[in-house]
């Protein structure tokens, strides 16, 4: 019998924010690359702007992939820790995406809170007429995911599972 997600811990009782580096990221990149790799080389990577990008470009070097494209997405507000989320994702001109027909595509993002920006975009991907797509993230923030089944279960490739709001070298917000 399935169960109802567990809603996510109020702000207050929450862990303190993790805060990445760029090794964290170029291990977790690396990670990503051999599981996408074991799975098969896709031939086009999407980037889900603005913190899949970065991952997107160092997945797309460490795969020899040269097709990267971008997608607007979003369901926060601003970008401080835990900021504010729309109820669901806004998609801005999903054209930039061009032709994705018959093409195995690789979607990355730099985290999964929820999972619903995550699911919003493959399914719009699949819309395009992709043979297959797959997503990875570097990470997944479990105290915020409310998908009904795990992480594991709804993302094809993950490199590590945190409890806390993630800090990525590129937010600027590194004050370590």
């Amino acid at each position: 019998m399935a169960t109802s997600p567990t809603p996510p811990a109020p702000i207050a009782d929450r862990p303190a924010p993790l805060y990445l580096t760029w090794d964290d990221i170029g291990a977790a990149t690396q990670s990503l690359a051999e599981q996408v790799a074991a799975g098969g080389m896709p031939q086009a990577v999407v980037g889900i702007v603005r913190g899949g990008v970065i991952p997107a470009v160092w997945l797309s070097h460490r795969l020899g992939i040269r097709d990267v494209r971008t997608v607007e997405v979003t369901r926060t507000t601003g970008d401080g820790i835990n900021a504010a989320k729309n109820l669901l994702p806004t998609v801005r001109n999903p054209a930039s995406l061009g032709d994705l027909t018959g093409l195995d595509v690789l979607l990355v993002d730099d985290i999964a809170g929820s999972g619903a920006t995550l699911a919003h975009t493959v399914n719009l991907l699949r819309g395009l007429g992709p043979a297959r797509v797959r997503a990875a993230v570097l990470t997944v923030n479990r105290a915020n995911w409310t998908q009904e089944a795990e992480p594991d279960r709804v993302i094809d490739h993950i490199a590590s599972l945190n409890d806390t709001w993630i800090v990525f070298p590129w937010e600027g917000q590194h004050g370590h």
